[in-house]
């Protein structure tokens, strides 16, 4: 049964200055979370640069990942898309891979209703035996999964929670507030924003997929380890040290900030594909700045 609470890293796809993906990188930096207490990674999700990578490094990223684990970390892969067709494929080999569930983003770009919203998630939780969180990242994707149609969904058997990165707290009280206690248990509500992760965890939230984690995993599972025994004064205290680091991981879109970073610190190499760039110079003091306060650089 599916049960993943805490903190879950949005892993970042090292790569090489060609752009080709480094295996031995990313198992190192499995490695490295698994030690950190990290409670789960999505691999192949935004952050993990999915839209420039073909199918089959793709699907490889997710078998890497599930070999490396080896049971020792609960593995989520990304595997939305904005054709079913090809999302029921990649959520297929994600099962077949092993992956523990599967993180399906709203379809982008082609702006569905709501109605073809439901329509296809369920088909693809019908065709896929294998638990679903829904992904919901409007700013990115020009489609908001709103609440009604979330908890229409609830129901279905395969899918086991939601990633909100609205940053909209609102919207946790109001779906929690319409679940039976059952469902409260068997559904979970992440949090895809790391500013206010913390209050959404307070609130009744079950974890975070955070992007911070990549560089301080420690903390934020230390965080949501405080929020979720009701700690919330502790937890918003450690929470405080990240405001800078929160800020400055969305100066350019995600992942730049952070896989320039992780470079910096000596956990990843340094490449980055097209059409995302480097971290612009003009950040770049700024961002060491903050490494060194949180004694990450030396």
């Amino acid at each position: 049964m599916f049960n993943l609470k805490g903190s879950v890293v949005a892993l970042v796809t090292p790569m090489d200055s060609d752009g080709e993906i480094n295996w031995e990188s990313l198992k190192d930096l499995i490695e490295w979370h698994i030690s950190s207490n990290t409670s789960g990674l999505v691999v192949v999700g935004t952050t993990g640069e999915s839209a420039t990578l073909d199918v089959s490094e793709h699907v490889q990223l997710i078998e890497r990942s599930v070999d490396i684990s080896n049971g020792r970390i609960e593995i989520i892969a990304g595997t939305g898309a904005n054709s079913t067709k090809e999302a029921i494929y990649l959520t297929n080999s994600a099962k077949s891979a092993g992956a523990n569930a599967s993180l399906l983003v709203t379809p982008y770009y082609n702006k569905p209703t709501q109605e073809g919203l439901y329509k296809h998630y369920m088909l693809i939780a019908d065709e896929v035996d294998l638990p679903q969180i829904l992904y919901n990242v409007p700013s990115r994707t020009g489609c908001d999964l709103q609440n009604g149609t979330v908890l229409k969904l609830v129901g279905h058997e395969n899918i086991v929670g939601l990633k909100d990165a609205t940053g909209d707290l609102s919207r946790l009280n109001e779906m929690l507030g319409h679940l039976t206690p059952e469902q409260k248990e068997t559904f979970f509500f992440y949090s895809g924003d790391d500013p206010t992760a913390t209050q959404f965890l307070l609130d009744g939230g079950s974890g975070t997929i955070s992007v911070t984690a990549n560089i301080v995993p420690k903390v934020i599972a230390d965080i949501c380890s405080l929020s979720l025994e009701g700690e919330a004064e502790a937890a918003l205290k450690l929470d405080r040290t990240l405001i800078k680091l929160n800020d400055i991981l969305f100066i350019e879109s995600n992942p730049i900030p952070i896989k320039w970073m992780l470079n910096r610190i000596g956990r990843i190499t340094e490449g980055i594909r097209l059409p995302l760039t480097e971290l612009s110079p003009d950040f770049h003091e700024k961002a060491e700045n903050i490494l060194k306060e949180l004694n990450l650089l030396n």
